[in-house]
């Protein structure tokens, strides 16, 4: 398999999608696992991705270290932490299509939500409501520990708050550069960190890391009002995605 050129050209692309996601593009790195899920299980994608993404939050910190919400900040890496430990201690149990679905249709009707409520511009941070904060974390910690996935649970806790579009961006970076940093021990004990899949991901670092820098300077020149569209539309496709994948993997179930 690691020796077709195709797993290849898949491998390229995903990494880049990673790398621009890193920049700030919206929600583009969930193409990632996806993607290499055509030769892999998608679990033994998160595990060779795992190296990719944390070089391009490496990156990613340096372009926006100055650029984030103490508060938000807080909030995630407190409800980051309680579900990457949730799954790794359901690591064998968890039901990924079951969670799948839920969190598609979750992203689906929240994006519906935002892309047809008042749209106007927002300048100041509304009051960040904790618990609900470390519901959405906790469940994007779990999402992202099974498939890098914690895009759409993140998002419905921070783009009603009214940030900038770069501390939305900086905040991100920073809260999933610590959930992917904390998954190396687990992903490690599970077994899906390897000798194999380091050697593929060292390669994977160079179109990553470029892509970083491309997201950067993406995110610079569109406008802010247009960003936050693009955010709500990325959530409803992707989720939308995750839907479809759910029902895919609950048909080969029940077979």
């Amino acid at each position: 398999m690691y020796d077709h050129w195709i797993f290849w050209i898949i491998a390229v692309f995903a990494a880049i999608t990673v790398g621009l996601g890193k920049g700030g593009l919206p929600v583009i790195a969930s193409l990632a696992v996806p993607s290499l899920s055509l030769f892999m299980s998608p679990i033994a994608a998160a595990g060779l991705l795992l190296p990719v993404y944390i070089v391009s939050d490496i990156f990613a910190l340096f372009f926006y270290r100055k650029d984030f919400n103490v508060k938000v900040l807080k909030i995630s890496i407190l409800g980051m932490t309680i579900g990457v430990l949730i799954g790794w201690a359901t690591a064998n149990i968890v039901i990924e299509w079951v969670v799948t679905l839920i969190i598609g249709f979750m992203g689906v009707i929240f994006a519906v939500n935002q892309l047809f409520k008042n749209s106007k511009k927002k300048t100041n941070l509304i009051k960040v409501n904790q618990k609900k904060g470390i519901f959405w974390c906790s469940v994007a910690g779990f999402t992202s520990f099974i498939s890098h996935n914690g895009g759409p649970p993140w998002q419905i806790f921070v783009l009603p708050l009214g940030l900038s579009k770069v501390v939305y961006v900086g905040t991100s970076v920073i809260a999933f550069s610590y959930v992917n940093a904390i998954k190396v021990i687990p992903y490690f004990f599970l077994g899906q960190l390897n000798f194999q899949s380091i050697k593929i991901a060292l390669f994977l670092l160079i179109p990553a890391s470029l892509a970083v820098y491309i997201g950067y300077i993406a995110v610079k020149i569109i406008p802010e009002r247009v960003f936050y569209l693009l955010v709500s539309w990325a959530l409803f496709i992707i989720s939308f995605k995750l839907i479809w994948d759910g029902l895919i993997l609950s048909e080969l179930f029940s077979l």
